[in-house]
């Protein structure tokens, strides 16, 4: 049995949640509204305060999808009422990130600054000359376009110089050594 899928999502106050047809859920909270059409196998119930996803069968493709599911919705209530963040760091000589309006300008030793707009409902906010943080109520969104600013500039392991996550560890290697 998926023992994350039979867990109920407790349901704030302040969020309403709405079940149309075809599994098509609806989250609506202090911070904004996300949908999504989940998969149609799944029977997702409102019971009270809290709601319940059960699934027909126990094939193994249901067994996954019932955690999955279940995962899903979570993220969409917890989105709605925390939001998400991710932060990033920039390391190196002369690498620096800056906010231009919807831009973020990075500087990474290319010969052209790197503009990325911000994309809808999401936002980076940059902290000092090295810290990102991308901001959103969409955990999938959030994660895509931090994953897009760290693909500008990904950390090498020789120097760390790069893009990183702020809780990554860079596996470090050692230089070379001269001939005696």
């Amino acid at each position: 049995m998926s023992r994350i899928g039979r867990m109920p999502i407790a349901v704030p106050a302040g969020v309403t949640v709405d079940i149309a047809e075809n599994n098509k859920v609806t989250v609506k909270g202090p911070k904004g509204t996300l949908e999504r059409v989940l998969p149609a196998e799944m029977e997702i119930k409102m019971e009270g305060s809290e709601i319940v996803v059960t699934r027909p069968n126990d094939l193994k493709k249901m067994k996954s999808l019932h955690g999955l599911t279940r995962t899903l919705i979570n993220n969409m209530v917890v989105g709605v009422t925390a939001g998400y963040e991710k932060k990033l760091e920039v390391n190196g000589v002369g690498y620096k990130a800056a906010k231009n309006g919807k831009k973020l300008v990075l500087s990474l030793g290319y010969s052209h600054p790197v503009e990325m707009e911000d994309p809808e409902g999401i936002e980076a906010v940059v902290e000092g000359q090295n810290v990102i943080i991308v901001k959103g109520i969409d955990k999938e969104k959030v994660g895509q376009f931090a994953a897009e600013i760290r693909d500008k500039r990904r950390p090498e392991p020789y120097k760390g110089k790069g893009i990183k996550y702020a809780d990554e560890t860079i596996r470090r290697k050692v230089g070379k050594t001269g001939k005696k």
